[in-house]
């Protein structure tokens, strides 16, 4: 039985909030993080949550958001050539409601050879990235919720110190969530309290 819970967690100071796991660390405790961004890590898993607020991009098509994020970020991490997508959805929002109706999240799930930092393609770690896509037309932003599960960690890799090169171990062999449910908590929890974070009124 895993014991690990996610617990309310604040986000732009807290006009955003959502859940996930205490384990998670604010990284902006230890570096500077753009204010568009609230960046969370967990070392000793090499897991990490963002959470993004970007300009909506009105030429892509709201069906096919997420898996376009998805690929861009695949391709400004230099692995658009090897990202193998395993699975598109939809996750509907518990507190979110716009208009009448609850808010929908897009979802894309894919796995990629990424290196840390400026490492180069030799130290690939292979990762599966989750990813959620708010559109909130009425604030003219996109949300991204993004999250990174490591699947092998490569031997050259800045990641091998902290939890070991080869396979990662399982969360739940760990005593922690899967991260798929920690990526599905987080999105279904994610929820605004002030709209004016967005410059602007609903």
């Amino acid at each position: 039985m895993v014991g690990e819970a996610c617990v309310p967690r604040a986000l732009f100071g807290g006009a955003i909030s959502t859940a996930f796991p205490a384990r998670f660390q604010d990284v902006s405790d230890i570096r500077e993080v753009p204010d568009h961004q609230e960046v969370f890590v967990d070392p000793a898993r090499d897991e990490s949550l963002i959470f993004e607020l970007l300009d909506l991009k009105g030429e892509v098509d709201d069906a096919g958001s997420a898996l376009w994020f998805l690929r861009d970020i695949a391709n400004e991490q230099d692995a658009g050539d090897n990202l193998v997508i395993e699975h598109s959805g939809t996750l509907e929002l518990a507190g979110l409601r716009l208009g009448e109706a609850p808010a929908v999240a897009g979802t894309s799930v894919g796995q990629m050879a990424v290196s840390k930092g400026r490492q180069g393609r030799e130290a690939q770690n292979i990762v599966r990235l989750y990813l959620a896509n708010i559109r909130l037309k009425n604030a003219a932003t996109d949300v991204l919720i993004t999250a990174y599960e490591p699947l092998l960690i490569n031997p050259l890799s800045e990641s091998a110190a902290a939890v070991a090169a080869g396979p990662a171990i399982p969360a739940e062999q760990a005593g922690c969530l899967a991260m798929s449910e920690i990526f599905k908590v987080a999105v279904m929890k994610f929820n605004v309290h002030d709209w004016n974070l967005f410059n602007g009124g609903p």
